[in-house]
């Protein structure tokens, strides 16, 4: 008598452990690269799209892409969530984008969404790494 196999029991390939790095950099750098190079491209465009957008908002908004000060253990804590976009951030904090107008009316709410964007973008690279150490 034969039984059926779950999705619990199928094992998928494990990559690489090398494999597994660079693809969670690319992740961390691009959001949604690691999902669009394990051939899940909607998910990866979707989350590309999704956190850029928030990124650009979050500018537009007047937010502030807050400064590496660890003498102030919360501006530190938001600096790490920004610099989890990659790319966007570095490009943002290289062309002086995100002094923020803390007069401005949108300030806080700027700031929120590139926090939120970053720290998605966390959660982002955290999925891709499961998929591709065959955890999902």
């Amino acid at each position: 008598m034969a039984t059926k196999s779950t999705a619990a029991e199928t094992t998928r390939p494990v990559a690489e452990p090398g494999v597994v790095l660079l693809l969670s950099l690319a992740a961390w750098a691009i959001p949604g690269a690691g999902h669009f190079r394990l051939g899940r491209r909607q998910k990866g465009l979707v989350f590309f799209v999704a956190l850029t957008t928030m990124f650009v908002v979050g500018l537009l908004l007047k937010g502030r892409l807050f400064p590496f000060e660890f003498s102030e253990p919360l501006v530190a804590l938001a600096a790490l969530a920004n610099a989890g976009l990659g790319l966007p951030w570095i490009l943002g904090r290289s062309f002086g984008l995100g002094g923020g107008v803390v007069t401005a009316t949108t300030y806080e709410y700027g700031n929120t969404f590139l926090i939120v964007a970053g720290l998605l973008n966390f959660l982002v690279i955290l999925d891709a790494y499961d998929v591709a150490a065959g955890r999902k």
